[in-house]
């Protein structure tokens, strides 16, 4: 188990993310920090999503420069394009559609910062998703329960209907949720 007196603060407005670290039992703060999520031409998936979880380090450190802080962030990589959290529901059932029938990958990055002692870790993880062939009316109605709007590639594994989108999944599942814990966990032990 994971014990620290250090305050612990999660820069995320993510449910998601705020349930898998209470999965692990670790007692937390959560307050969010808005940054537009700017994708670089030609910049590599694992450099976009480790430099989107620093620069979010870095606002966070603006309203809590205190304890220790996670930031993350997560994109849905497919043939070369990066796909983030769809602008409305036409994008979203664009995305999928682009997503069926198709092997995709899950980055995410994270940061971890000790602000007393100033130590950080930032690490990312991998993961190879694929899915089913979908029907328009699946994703249609998929859409419309709003569910997609937050998420990186429209979908969820967990919690909703996108689960059944899956057909085959390599790698850490929760880095598919939105934080791999096996890697998150080991950083806040090592700055503690």
């Amino acid at each position: 188990m994971f014990k620290t007196t250090t305050p612990i603060y999660l820069a995320s407005k993510s449910p998601r993310r705020k349930k898998l670290l209470k999965q692990l039992g670790i007692n937390f703060k959560s307050f969010h920090v808005d940054l537009d999520e700017i994708f670089i031409k030609n910049e590599s998936p694992i450099k976009t999503v480790k430099r989107l979880a620093l620069e979010k380090m870095f606002e966070a450190e603006k309203v809590k420069n205190n304890g220790i802080i996670i930031t993350a962030d997560t994109i849905v990589v497919l043939k070369n394009e990066i796909i983030g959290k769809p602008k409305d529901s036409k994008d979203a059932k664009n995305i999928l559609k682009k997503l069926s029938n198709n092997k995709h990958f899950v980055y995410t990055g994270f940061a971890v910062k000790n602000c007393t002692t100033e130590k950080v870790i930032v690490s990312y993880e991998k993961t190879e998703v694929t899915f089913r062939n979908l029907k328009t009316e699946e994703i249609d109605d998929y859409v419309a329960t709003g569910s997609p709007m937050d998420k990186a590639g429209a979908y969820g594994i967990q919690d909703d209907f996108g689960a059944v989108f899956i057909s085959k999944i390599n790698g850490c599942y929760y880095n598919v949720v939105g934080l791999p814990l096996a890697k998150l966990y080991t950083s806040l032990n090592e700055v503690i």
